[in-house]
């Protein structure tokens, strides 16, 4: 079986690398892929410029979605996504630090799969690598294979 390909979408740097980090150590096998922000993550769905080769950048089995970035926000987004068909069951994880219950309420109206709030503790962070692993690529049938 190959490593599930996830595209996380996030402009924080620091959160990106704890998130690697924390995959490591949680001995999660994700083939992670990291965009900046939506525009960069359209790009990336649609195949486009520097994300053309889908042996460089396969197409993902999840989506980890900041919402507060520049030009294009997680929301936007989350909106043109399940706005295209090849990309409407393509299952979103909303992984933020907002827990505002507008942001919430609002994710998922517009499509989010599930909604987690970014543990400040890194083995929190952790164990929520472990736990995404395990419902989204373990007991989840539509994704395990």
């Amino acid at each position: 079986m190959s490593r599930a390909t996830i595209l996380h979408v996030d402009d924080d740097s620091n959160d990106v690398v704890l998130f690697q980090h924390a995959c490591q150590k949680a001995r999660v096998d994700f083939n992670v892929h990291v965009v900046a922000d939506g525009d960069e993550a359209i790009a990336y769905l649609s195949g486009q410029s520097a994300f053309s080769d889908r042996s460089a950048h396969p197409f993902p089995r999840l989506i980890l979605l900041d919402l507060k970035m520049p030009r294009v926000s997680g929301f936007e987004l989350l909106s043109w996504m399940r706005q295209q068909a090849q990309f409407r069951c393509l299952p979103v994880v909303v992984l933020t630090s907002s827990n505002h219950e507008e942001d919430v309420k609002r994710a998922y109206e517009l499509g989010a799969n599930s909604y987690l709030v970014k543990p400040v503790d890194f083995n929190a962070l952790v164990e929520l690598a472990g736990l995404i692993h395990q419902y989204w690529f373990t007991l989840d049938a539509n994704l395990a294979y």
